[in-house]
Order: C-alpha cells, then structure tokens, then sequence
C-alpha cells in the first residue's frame, strides 16, 4: 500500500530528515535524500526557490555561496543569488565539495562520512523540485517541501503555481506536505489543489495555532522548539490537526515532544533514529 500524508503523519511517529540526512551529506541534495531514506526517515524536507527561468530547484539560501562553487566559477558577476541564475547556469555548480571543506556538523571529523562518500559529493549538482518529486515518488516515500518567502523577490506571483503544478504532474499529491512561513502561499495551496495538504511552518509563539490553522485549512502546525507550549498540541490534536517539531537532534528532547502527543519531528540525523 503507498505511504500518504495523512496515514502515514497521524498513525505514526514520523521522523522526517531535515533538507535530507544532511549532517552526512550535503544538504538538499540527492545524496542527502538517499542517505535519509536508507536511514529508515518516514519523510524528508527540502526548501523550493525558483531560478531566473522559474524552474523550482532545492536550495534554503538565497545566496548560493555557502552551499556552492558560484563565486569561483561565476567570477563576473556582482552577486550569486538563486533567481538570478537560469537551471543550465546553475546546474554547471559543484553543490557538494563545500561539505567537506565546512563539514558543518562534524561527522566527517568523528570518522562518521567515508571518504569514498565525500568523493561521490565532489560534482554533486543542485536537484530540482521535479528531480526530488520522482525520487519521492519511486521510493514511496513522502516530501516535505518548504517554498521559501520570495516576497519582493521576482517569482512571489508564480512560485506556488509551478509548485502545484509540479506536484500533481507527478501524481504526487497524497505524498506532499507543502509548508511556508508566508502564508499567503498556503492559503493560495489550498485555493488551487485541496487534495494538497499544508504545514504551517512558524518558528514564534502563537497564542492559538488552532484558530490559524482552521483559518488556513491547514493540516499540520510545524513549530519551532520554543514556539508552542503542551497544552497547545494536545489542543491542537483533539482539533484533528497534525503537529510537526523541528529542528530535534537528539532522543531524550524527541522523546518530550511525542509524549506531548507531537506526530513527529525534524531532525538533521534520522540516522540517530532508525
């Protein structure tokens, strides 16, 4: 039987790899994505944001110098950020040898990354929402895509059409959760595919989740550590709604957060979880 959003969110406790396993790999790539699921992550997340051309591609900065080869190989140009690059521009980047040179969460240090992994990252090219769609699509797995906040950007007006478009086009619907902190872009989810279900994505405390949700038609409430208090996912569960924790990286904090009656969590290292 295929996995789906619902089932799968509220009948178990879901560990969903943050922009993929990316304390192993570099993040919002492939190779996170494999390396999550091979983890056993029910789900895992990635950020949308769209090129000059107004192709969807994974990336969480708008400026692509901390997760790319951008400065060294686009000399000439004054600034590096995502929309200003089309898809064949961008995917010429090298997206993985940076992993290695930051090794940002200190695994390849504690003898955790292989260096025969750290030599496939070499090369590694940005993926593209369509990329992370098919792969979702033929692991059964389920996604979690975040359209980042592209307000007074260029793409504000066309990103959530490109997104849901994308999605049904690879019949993904039931396995994507589309969460934003602009949520505009939700509600506008909600008026152009019901079958797509929304997270609403905050990372400040909200007096009454419930009463936003309901006002979004949203599914999943997906706040930050210190952005809720228990009674308001106990609230939030008679409600019906699902609720979402992130960033947890460790068991004894995970641990809280599904004794709360949390349905699950975004962690950097599903591995900690398998």
């Amino acid at each position: 039987m295929a996995h789906s959003i619902v089932d799968d969110v509220l009948n178990r406790r879901l560990i969903a790899a943050h922009r993929g396993a990316r304390s192993l790999a570099p993040e919002n790539t492939l190779a996170a994505a494999r390396l999550a699921l091979a983890a056993g992550a029910g789900m895992w997340e990635v950020d949308v944001r769209l090129s000059k051309d107004a192709e969807p591609v994974l990336a969480h900065d708008l400026d692509l110098r901390r997760t790319s080869d951008v400065s060294d190989r686009f000399t000439g140009r004054s600034s590096w950020h995502v929309d200003e690059f089309s898809l064949q521009e961008l995917k010429t980047l090298d997206c993985g040898s940076w992993f290695e040179r930051t090794d940002p969460f200190g695994q390849i240090g504690a003898g955790r990354v292989s260096k025969r992994e750290l030599e496939k990252y070499c090369g590694e090219r940005i993926a593209t929402l369509h990329e992370a769609l098919r792969f979702t699509v033929e692991n059964d797995w389920l996604l979690n895509i975040e359209i980042k906040d592209l307000a007074e950007r260029p793409g504000h007006e066309a990103i959530v059409e490109k997104v849901v478009s994308m999605v049904r086009e690879a019949g993904a619907a039931e396995r994507v959760l589309v969460s934003s902190f602009n949520y505009y872009y939700l509600a506008r989810v909600r008026r152009l595919a019901r079958e797509i279900r929304t997270g609403v994505l905050t990372d400040r405390f909200q007096p009454d989740p419930a009463a936003l949700l309901s006002e979004l038609d949203a599914f999943a409430f997906n706040p930050s550590l210190r952005a809720f208090l228990p009674w308001q996912v106990r609230r939030l569960k008679q409600k019906g709604f699902a609720v979402l924790v992130w960033v947890v990286n460790h068991q004894m904090p995970a641990r809280a957060y599904f004794a709360m009656g949390a349905d699950g969590i975004f962690t950097d290292f599903p591995k900690r979880f398998s």
